[in-house]
């Protein structure tokens, strides 16, 4: 796989599953409505794709480093992955309960990062549970951080 789209998987992945899960599981809290965890996903999927893609272009830019063929290849990997990615969490939401969606993504959102911990760590020749750890800790501290935000939300202004 090119350089420049693995860079978009991987920013793409990561940052699709923890924003995604991070606003899931605040809103979730703050409100228990289906409809606005269902909106805030279309959101993200949008609004942070093109973010996140415009920012990897200008920081593939800054580098001085890269073709423009390659700059345009990792934007638009960033955007594709974030963008799929993102949207994918709206398909245990259609089908569940919100509770149960709620779990059902969690545990969607860490196997991508899992799986993609575990990949990159073997190609870079380093341990994998050491690599898998680092990142699922951080998922884990954004869906506590983001629960425990949302109902304080949640119990502030209703």
């Amino acid at each position: 796989m090119k350089r420049s789209i693995k860079k978009g998987l991987g920013f793409g992945l990561t940052s699709g599953v923890i924003t995604t899960l991070g606003m899931m599981v605040g809103l979730s809290a703050s409100t228990q409505s289906r409809l606005a965890v269902i909106g805030g996903i279309i959101a993200i999927a949008i609004a942070d794709a093109f973010s996140d893609a415009v920012g990897i272009h200008i920081s593939e830019e800054s580098e001085n480093r890269h073709s423009p063929k390659e700059i345009w290849e990792a934007t638009f990997s960033t955007f594709t992955f974030k963008f799929l990615i993102a949207l994918s969490f709206t398909v245990p939401v259609l089908l569940f309960q919100l509770y149960v969606a709620i779990g059902v993504s969690i545990i969607w959102g860490l196997s991508l990062i899992i799986i993609f911990s575990y990949h990159m760590a073997t190609q870079q020749g380093v341990k994998p549970y050491k690599v898998i750890l680092e990142h699922v800790t951080i998922v884990v501290l954004v869906i506590i951080i983001t629960h425990y935000v949302g109902k304080w939300v949640g119990a502030l202004c209703c």
